[in-house]
C-alpha cells in the first residue's frame, strides 16, 4: 500500500509537467505568439496565488497542497498590463523569424545559417539591413561575393521589422499542440472550416 501512494506521489507531478497555461496581457492578448508565450503550471498557480493573475480557464486537474485543492489554470490574464517592446532585438531567432524561417535565396527551409549580404571583407556590417536567413547551399554558392558576382537575389530586401509586424509573423507558426481552452484567444493565419 504504502509503495502505490509513493509511486503515484512520484509519477503525478510528471503527468502535471506538461499542462501549461497561456499568458495573456491584461487586453486578453497573448504576450507573444511564436514562441507562445506559456507559463508551466506551477508558475501559473503561483501567479495566482498572489493575486497578480484572472484564471480565464483551467484543465480538468487539480493539485493539493495539505489545505487546499485548486485547478490547474489553462489560460490565465496578467491585472497588469505589459507594454509591448517597440524596438525589436537583433538575434538570430528574430532573423529567422523576420525572413519566415527559409532561406532568402531559394526560399528552402529546415536547416538555416545566416548570410551577410554585403560580405564582411568588403565591409559589410552585421544588422538587419545586411544579414538574412539562407541555407547552407546558398550560403556557400555566395561566399564572400557580392550578389551581382555571385549572380543570386533576394528573394525580399533585408530590413529591420517592427515589433507589430514580427509579432504578427509568429501568427503564422502555431505551435504542435493547441489546448481546446486556448483557442478563444488565439488568432493564427489559417484558413478557417467552412
Amino acid at each position: 500500500m504504502d509503495g502505490d501512494f509513493r509511486t503515484a506521489f512520484v509519477r503525478e507531478p510528471r503527468s502535471l509537467r506538461h499542462k501549461p497555461a497561456l499568458v495573456l496581457n491584461a487586453d486578453y492578448r497573448p504576450l507573444s505568439y511564436y514562441p507562445l508565450s506559456l507559463w508551466p503550471w506551477q508558475e501559473a498557480v503561483k501567479a495566482a496565488w498572489l493575486d497578480r493573475v484572472d484564471i480565464v480557464a483551467e484543465y480538468d486537474d487539480f493539485v493539493h497542497s495539505p489545505s487546499t485543492r485548486i485547478k490547474i489554470p489553462s489560460v490565465v490574464v496578467l491585472k497588469d498590463y505589459v507594454k509591448p517592446q517597440k524596438r525589436v532585438a537583433f538575434t538570430r531567432f528574430n532573423l529567422f523569424l523576420r525572413d519566415e524561417f527559409c532561406c532568402q535565396y531559394c526560399g528552402a527551409k529546415g536547416d538555416l545559417t545566416f548570410d551577410h549580404v554585403v560580405p564582411r571583407a568588403a565591409g559589410g556590417i552585421t544588422s538587419w539591413e545586411n544579414v538574412v536567413a539562407a541555407c547552407s547551399p546558398c550560403n556557400l554558392r555566395k561566399g564572400s561575393k557580392s550578389l551581382k558576382r555571385s549572380g543570386m537575389q533576394l528573394r525580399k530586401p533585408a530590413r529591420a521589422p517592427e515589433a507589430e509586424e514580427l509579432r504578427n509573423t509568429g501568427r503564422k507558426f502555431p505551435p504542435g499542440h493547441l489546448h481546446d481552452s486556448w483557442l478563444d484567444f488565439l488568432y493564427w493565419d489559417t484558413e478557417l472550416d467552412a
